[in-house]
C-alpha cells in the first residue's frame, strides 16, 4: 500500500467542502485543493464566466480533467464541486483513487446557507426563497445516489474535524 493518500471531500454546493477540506488537511499535515479554484487557475477565468461562456458541459468535461491531474504521489485533501460526483464517471475515479467523505445536510440547511451568495453560484443564480430550496431539494435528490456511494458520510452541519481525522487515519489503516 502507498504511503500517499487523496481524500475527496465532496457533498452540495453551501455544504461547507472548501472549509472542512482545508481543516482536515491542516489537521492532517497534508496539502490541500480546491478542485473549483484550480479550475480558475487553468483556465484564467472565474466559474460564472465558463458557465456562462461555455456552458454546464464544457465545465464539467474541465472540471474532470483537473480532477483527474491532481498528483496521487502526496497526501492531499481535495474539495470537489457540488456536482463533480455526478458527471464523467468522477464518483467511480474518486472511490478508486482515495477516500471520499460526503458532507451530508438537509435543503433547509442549504438554503439557508445559500441565502445571499446565488450571484456568485451559476446554478442557483438570482434564485431565492422557494424557488431556491425547490431547486435543492430535486438537485439533491438527482445527485444523492452518487453522494451515498461515499466511504464517509459525515453530518456536514458542523463537522468535527477530530472525528474526521480519526476517520480518515482509522479507513487508510484499514486499506
Amino acid at each position: 500500500m502507498s504511503d500517499n493518500h487523496i481524500v475527496y471531500i465532496i457533498g452540495f454546493m453551501g455544504s461547507g467542502k472548501s472549509t472542512a477540506g482545508r481543516n482536515l488537511a491542516e489537521s492532517l499535515g497534508w496539502s490541500f485543493i480546491d478542485l473549483d479554484h484550480k479550475i480558475e487557475e487553468h483556465t484564467g477565468m472565474k466559474i460564472p464566466e465558463i458557465f456562462s461562456r461555455y456552458g454546464e458541459d464544457h465545465f464539467r468535461e474541465i472540471e474532470s480533467l483537473m480532477l483527474r491531474s491532481i498528483a496521487p504521489d502526496s497526501n492531499t485533501v481535495v474539495a470537489t464541486g457540488g456536482g463533480a460526483p455526478c458527471y464523467n464517471d468522477n464518483m467511480k475515479f474518486m472511490l478508486k483513487t482515495g477516500l471520499t467523505i460526503y458532507l451530508e445536510l438537509t435543503p433547509a440547511q442549504l438554503a439557508d446557507r445559500l441565502r445571499g451568495s446565488s450571484d456568485e453560484r451559476p446554478l442557483i443564480k438570482n434564485m431565492q426563497g422557494e424557488e431556491l430550496l425547490h431547486y435543492i431539494e430535486n438537485k439533491l435528490s438527482e445527485r444523492s445516489e452518487w453522494y451515498q456511494k461515499s466511504h464517509i458520510i459525515q453530518n456536514g452541519f458542523d463537522p468535527d474535524i477530530h472525528d474526521l481525522h480519526y476517520l480518515v487515519k482509522l479507513n487508510l489503516d484499514l486499506q
